[in-house]
């Protein structure tokens, strides 16, 4: 059973469960924690009512401390398990699994905006994003894949069938900082057979002027309006 005072003293499967180091984690774990306080008062139950019962009375969870409610939802997001997988992970049951996600992705989501490093989503908001930064912006962008359950619907299938990875998906396009390693942008989700560049173009990503912006060959023939693009050539066949 997944715990955070056994996984600290594992660190690499710390950061392969969870994406964190473990002083990334004790960063993350105060922000995480005020957050779960202003959505979840201690003198209130879930629904928002008065307690009958003073904090802490009742049966101890599975999740009584908050290192590991956040483990929890971190686990969760970066191996995105079956809920009943989730569930066997922690010691709880797949309806427990199914509350304690969606009690804590949204206290997740306000901890990493009250510490500044949740992405964009609007792409038009990404020049103001970096507005300020001491240097030039040097971004990367590029899509990723993850894969799905193969839909029933012969329409879907098609369309989420990616020809690259030879399986069923769905696809984000992201844009990375390159010298901080922090993700600035995140786009909505995409069929797997949508192309890079596509989605790139649905997107309407306003640069700052002076950034340089890596992209890899899938992006050919994207060129919005920043200082410099860096994009590798594709090889061509020599001949016999």
């Amino acid at each position: 059973m997944l715990n955070y005072e056994r996984l600290k003293k594992q660190p690499r499967q710390l950061v392969a469960l969870t994406g964190l180091t473990v002083k990334e984690f004790k960063e993350v774990q105060p922000a995480f924690e005020a957050a779960y306080r202003e959505m979840y008062p201690i003198g209130e139950t879930p629904k928002g009512q008065a307690r009958k019962r003073k904090p802490g009375a009742g049966r101890k969870g599975q999740l009584a401390k908050m290192e590991d409610k956040l483990l929890f939802i971190l686990v969760y997001q970066k191996t995105y398990p079956l809920q009943v997988v989730q569930g066997e992970l922690f010691g709880i049951s797949q309806s427990r699994a199914n509350y304690w996600v969606h009690h804590l992705l949204p206290v997740l989501q306000r901890a990493l905006d009250n510490l500044g490093v949740k992405p964009e989503r609007d792409g038009q908001a990404v020049a103001g994003h970096e507005h300020g930064q001491a240097q030039a912006p040097e971004l990367m962008i590029d899509g990723t894949e993850r894969r799905r359950q193969r839909p029933k619907n012969a329409e879907k299938q098609a369309l989420h069938y990616s020809g690259k990875k030879k399986a069923h998906s769905d696809k984000n396009l992201v844009v990375v900082e390159r010298r901080r390693k922090r993700v600035v942008f995140l786009s909505q989700s995409y069929p797997g057979r949508v192309h890079d560049k596509k989605m790139a173009d649905q997107e309407h990503i306003v640069y700052p002027c002076d950034t340089t912006l890596y992209q890899d060959t899938g992006f050919q023939g994207y060129a919005p309006h920043v200082a410099l693009t860096q994009q590798p050539q594709k090889s061509r066949a020599v001949g016999n």
